[in-house]
C-alpha cells in the first residue's frame, strides 16, 4: 500500500511557523504585568520615583480594566469595511460616549495616589476642568499632540484614553486586521511607542510594533524604518557601546534620519515595551547629541 503523500504547511517556510500579523491585548494581564515591570525596573533606578509612580498609574488603569462592564465590539461590517479599505477598524476620534466617564472615574481613584507635587497640581486642575476642556484634551491625545505646557495635565488623560482603547482592541479579532501604513497601528491608527523582538511560542525572533494607544502588535520587517518604511541605511546604538547583548536598542534609519527604540524580548521575557521605554531614559539622552529625531510616540516619556 502506497503511502499518502504529505502536503506541506502552507504558513511554514523553512520549518518556521509564519507570524501572526496582529497580536490584541489580553486585558486580564497587560497593565498587571507592565505595573510588575515598572516596580522592578524601579528598584536601584535613579528614575525611581517617576517609575513608581508610573507603576500606581498602571495598577489603576488595570483595575478600571477590570472592573468597566464589557464594551460593544466594533460592528462586524465596520470591521470588514476597514478591512476591505486598509483602515483601522476603530475610530479613534469617536471611541465611544464613555470616554469621559472612564476618564473621570480614572482622575477620581489618581487622587488617593501617591505623587509629586507637580503631578497631584496637574491633577487638580484637570480634575476641575469642565467637559469643554476635557474634551479638548482627548482631543489632543488621540491625535498622538500633547501640548508642551500642559505635558503633566495631559499625561492623566492619556493613560485613561489608554483603557478605553485597549478595551476596544482587546475585542477585535486580530486575524482580520490587515496593514494599514507604515507606523500605524491597524487597529486604531496610533503611533507605536517602540518594536520588540519577542520569544512568544509560534513567533520566535519576529518583530512587532506595539500601539502607544490600543497596544495592539503589528508584524513588521525585521530591519525597517518604522518612520519613512526603507529597509535600507538602518543601524542600531546602545548605551553600552559595542554591546551586542543589549536588550534596549536605538534603530536609526539614514533615509529619513529617525529613530526608535528595539526592544529584544526574546533575549529577557520580563521587559514590557512601555515601561522599558521609559526605563531605557539614558538612552533617549544619548541620541539627543545625534542627527536623529525619535519616531516613537510614548506619552509617559513626553518632556524628557
Amino acid at each position: 500500500m502506497s503511502a499518502s503523500p504529505v502536503q506541506p504547511d502552507p504558513s511554514v517556510i523553512g520549518g518556521v511557523p509564519k507570524a501572526p500579523f496582529a497580536l490584541m491585548p489580553k486585558l486580564a494581564r497587560l497593565f498587571h504585568d507592565r505595573a510588575i515591570r515598572f516596580e522592578a525596573l524601579a528598584q536601584g533606578s535613579h528614575l525611581a520615583p517617576y517609575l513608581k509612580f508610573l507603576a500606581r498609574i498602571t495598577r489603576i488603569q488595570g483595575d478600571l480594566a477590570s472592573a468597566l462592564p464589557p464594551l460593544e465590539p466594533v460592528p462586524a461590517d465596520r470591521v470588514e469595511r476597514a478591512r476591505a479599505n486598509a483602515m483601522p477598524p476603530i475610530d479613534r476620534l469617536a471611541m465611544g460616549p464613555d470616554c469621559l466617564e472612564v476618564l473621570q472615574q480614572f482622575l477620581e481613584k489618581a487622587e488617593a495616589l501617591e505623587k509629586p507635587a507637580a503631578a497631584a497640581e496637574a491633577l487638580a486642575q484637570v480634575r476641575t476642568a469642565d467637559e469643554e476642556v476635557l474634551t479638548w484634551m482627548i482631543g489632543n491625545v488621540m491625535a498622538d499632540h500633547l501640548p508642551v505646557e500642559s505635558l503633566a495635565h495631559h499625561l492623566y488623560v492619556s493613560a485613561a484614553m489608554q483603557i478605553q482603547a485597549t478595551r476596544l482592541a482587546a475585542g477585535l479579532d486580530g486575524s482580520r486586521l490587515v496593514p494599514i501604513r507604515v507606523g500605524v497601528c491597524p487597529a486604531c491608527g496610533g503611533k507605536p511607542v517602540a518594536s520588540m523582538v519577542i520569544g512568544f511560542h509560534g513567533a520566535e525572533g519576529a518583530r512587532y510594533a506595539s500601539c502607544s494607544c490600543c497596544a495592539t502588535m503589528w508584524n513588521e520587517v525585521r530591519v525597517k524604518c518604522l518612520a519613512c518604511g526603507s529597509t535600507k541605511g538602518i543601524g542600531y546604538r546602545a548605551v553600552e557601546t559595542g554591546d551586542e547583548e543589549a536588550t534596549v536598542k536605538a534603530e536609526v534609519c539614514d533615509t529619513c534620519n529617525s529613530w526608535m527604540k528595539i526592544l529584544y524580548q526574546n533575549k529577557n521575557p520580563s521587559l514590557d515595551v512601555v515601561a522599558d521605554d521609559v526605563a531605557s531614559l539614558g538612552l533617549d539622552l544619548l541620541m539627543k547629541d545625534t542627527e536623529y529625531k525619535r519616531a516613537g510616540f510614548d506619552p509617559f516619556l513626553m518632556g524628557y
